[in-house]
């Protein structure tokens, strides 16, 4: 899925470029459109990783996000996104930040819920889904690590 649109005037930071909260308000608004549209239900972020803002945005850039599923879980959806953007009059995009980020599922009491199982087809998309699996595995270890100060 990709969405496209111009940065404003009110994205902007005290460094005059776009601001990194908007940009992971604008990641958080794809992760959800396309989960929502996978799951055909209402979808909560419950983690975002791992975002890295590679170059910035400029004010009246077009920018474009791209999401992807890249693994599902019963009622988890990991979604890769990149962030792209360019001078409207320039030929290409240039990537800007990217991120995984994971929605659940969930009916009209709050309680997750299944959701249709994702399958690669192609050699990419299996490459894709074993970088969400091994990200998957990184979390845990970083979440016991955690544990004793969550507290």
């Amino acid at each position: 899925m990709s969405f496209q649109f111009l940065s404003e005037p009110s994205d902007i930071n005290y460094g005059g470029k776009v601001h990194g909260g908007a940009v992971m308000k604008w990641i958080d608004q794809a992760g959800y459109s396309t989960a929502s549209m996978w799951s055909e239900s209402y979808s909560v972020t419950v983690y975002v990783g791992g975002i890295r803002f590679y170059k910035p945005i400029l004010i009246g850039d077009l920018v474009k996000i791209d999401t992807q599923i890249i693994y599902t879980g019963n009622t988890s959806m990991h979604i890769a996104i990149d962030v792209y953007s360019k001078k409207v009059t320039a030929q290409h995009f240039e990537k800007k930040t990217h991120c995984i980020i994971v929605f659940v599922a969930v009916d009209e009491n709050g309680k997750s819920k299944p959701i249709p199982k994702w399958i690669p087809a192609t050699t990419q998309e299996m490459e894709l889904e074993k970088y969400a699996i091994k990200l998957m595995n990184l979390r845990k270890n970083i979440q016991e690590e955690m544990d004793p100060f969550l507290g």
